[in-house]
């Protein structure tokens, strides 16, 4: 039996209160509110990536871990032939609908709506990257991990997706929403330490 999308957004919805309540001057956690979100696999061609641009508004990025658009609409690079867009809440059917028409002839598009597997979180402050690097293997350092960048990794034993937003501390953090309160509850608790209050 299919779950009610309105019991997904409960559980994470229950959390925003913690998260408000615990932001600093350091770093501030926000649980952002719900979007469309597709998955979108076919083959990174001329004519299929201009196809999926003009439907979508946001052009597919070709190299590896990088994202185009903005914080309302985005396509993040997942793989060779895979990438999400994100788009305003409630566009999921009529974009997915529209690609579909745009690529009639594509034998190995692939679309599906995966708006309700996520939970996002917005992470700023100068205490942002510190926190992060407490559970995530990579280098976050603006260098390494600037704007324009994501990235498919671990926080804290979990799977998620990150995206620089800039090249300072905004950072958007990805997670399934089984793991939803787990994240909260670990960036919650990070937050916290003395090395990432200390940067504030």
């Amino acid at each position: 039996m299919a779950r009610d999308p309105e019991l997904l957004r409960a559980a994470p919805d229950a959390i925003a209160g913690e998260l408000a309540a615990a932001s600093s001057d350091a770093v501030r956690i926000e649980l952002l509110p719900y979007r469309s979100v597709l998955n979108v696999r076919g083959p990174a061609t001329e004519t299929f990536v201009h196809a999926v641009e003009r439907q979508s508004g946001v052009a597919l990025p070709l190299a590896p871990n990088r994202w185009n658009g903005s914080d309302r609409r985005a396509a993040i690079w997942l793989g060779p032939d895979e990438w999400l867009l994100a788009a305003p809440d409630g566009e999921a059917r009529a974009l997915e609908t529209a690609i579909r028409d745009a690529c009639p002839d594509e034998p190995w598009l692939s679309v599906v709506d995966v708006s309700h597997n996520y939970t996002s979180f917005a992470l700023s402050g100068p205490g942002t990257r510190e926190l992060l690097a407490g559970g995530c293997p990579l280098d976050l350092h603006p260098a390494a991990f600037g704007a324009g960048r994501c990235a498919q990794t671990l926080l804290a034993k979990t799977r998620v997706l990150l995206r620089a937003l800039d090249d300072g501390n905004a950072i958007e953090l990805w997670v399934r929403n089984s793991f939803a309160r787990y994240t909260a509850q670990w960036l919650l608790a990070s937050s916290a330490e003395p090395e990432v209050a200390r940067t504030g």
